[in-house]
C-alpha cells in the first residue's frame, strides 16, 4: 500500500481539495492528465484515483466516461465538492490593486459579475492551481488568481475576496476508483451501481432495454450516450442507478437489459454520498 490518491492537476486544484475531503488520511499525488491518474493506480504508484465526472454548471467532464470502461479500475465511492472561487493575490496587495485575474477558461465566466464590477480583466490559464502558483512566483501585486483557498495556502497567497462565483450552487461530482472492487458494503443513503452498455441495432432497443428499470421501480439518476469507434450505429450508454446488483429488483432489471444489449459492464457498486431524490 502506498497510501496515495492520485488526481489530475497541480497542487491546490479542486480535485486536490476533493482528495483532502474524501481521503484526508492519504497523500495526494498530482498527475498531468486523466490518463496519468489512471495509470498511476494501475501501476501501483497510487492506491486510489480521484476523477471528476460532472459539474452542475458545465455538465459532464470531457473524456472521463470514455476512459472509465477501459481503465481496469472500479468505482468504490463518490464525492461532491462545492466549487468556491476566491480571488488570491500576493501578500500586501489589495483589491484595488488588482487589474487582471488568471484562471482556467471554465472558471472565468463563473466570476464575470465580480470581475466586471471591479474592473478586472480575465486571463486564461491552463489550470486554476497553476494560475495561483504563477501569480505567487511573479510577485506582481496587480495580478491575481481565481482558485481554491487550498491553492492560496499552498502558494502563500492572501484571499482578497471569498466565494465570488455568480452561481451559488456550483458543485462537481467526483468518483473514487481502485484496482479492487468491493460489493459487500451498504451505504447509509443507499447504493449506486454504475455501468455501461451497448444496445442491439434493432428498432426501439433502448426503450425496451430500459423498460425493466421502470417496471421494477428503480431510479436511474444518469443516462448518457457516446459514439463507439466513430460509428453512428454503435452507441455506448453510461448509466447510474440507485440500488445494488444483489437487490432482487435490480437483478430483474439487469436481466431484462441483457436481452436488448450486446454487452453490459458494471464499473462500480458504491455507497451514495447523499440521498437521491
Amino acid at each position: 500500500m502506498t497510501n496515495r490518491i492520485a488526481f489530475q492537476g497541480e497542487p491546490g486544484a479542486y480535485s486536490h481539495e476533493a482528495c483532502r475531503m474524501a481521503r484526508p488520511d492519504m497523500e495526494p499525488l498530482p498527475c498531468r492528465t486523466f490518463e496519468d491518474v489512471i495509470e498511476s493506480v494501475r501501476s501501483g504508484q497510487a492506491d486510489l484515483a480521484m476523477l471528476p465526472v460532472e459539474n452542475t454548471t458545465y455538465g459532464r467532464v470531457a473524456d472521463i466516461h470514455r476512459l472509465l470502461p477501459h481503465s481496469g479500475l472500479h468505482i468504490i465511492d463518490e464525492a461532491f465538492v462545492r466549487v468556491h472561487i476566491n480571488l488570491l493575490a500576493v501578500p500586501g496587495a489589495t483589491l484595488d490593486d488588482i487589474t487582471e485575474a488568471h484562471s482556467h477558461l471554465v472558471l472565468l465566466p463563473q466570476c464575470a459579475g465580480f470581475l466586471q464590477e471591479h474592473g478586472i480583466r480575465g486571463r486564461v490559464s491552463p489550470d486554476n492551481a497553476r494560475a495561483a502558483r504563477e501569480v505567487a512566483e511573479a510577485g506582481d501585486k496587480h495580478s491575481a488568481a481565481l482558485a481554491s483557498e487550498l491553492a492560496g495556502e499552498i502558494y502563500g497567497l492572501n484571499v482578497l475576496a471569498r466565494h465570488i462565483e455568480d452561481n451559488d450552487n456550483n458543485t462537481t461530482r467526483f468518483l473514487v476508483m481502485s484496482r479492487e472492487e468491493d460489493q459487500t458494503r451498504r451505504g447509509a443513503h443507499g447504493m449506486i451501481t454504475s455501468f455501461v452498455f451497448q444496445v442491439r441495432n434493432i428498432p426501439a432497443a433502448l426503450y425496451k432495454a430500459l423498460g425493466g428499470f421502470a417496471t421494477n421501480g428503480i431510479n436511474m439518476t444518469k443516462l448518457e450516450s457516446y459514439m463507439v469507434d466513430g460509428s453512428f450505429t454503435a452507441t455506448q450508454f453510461y448509466a447510474d442507478i440507485v440500488g445494488h446488483p444483489d437487490d432482487r429488483n435490480v437483478q430483474l432489471a439487469m436481466d431484462e437489459l441483457q436481452h436488448f444489449t450486446t454487452n453490459v459492464e458494471i464499473l462500480g457498486v458504491y455507497p451514495a454520498a447523499r440521498p437521491r431524490g
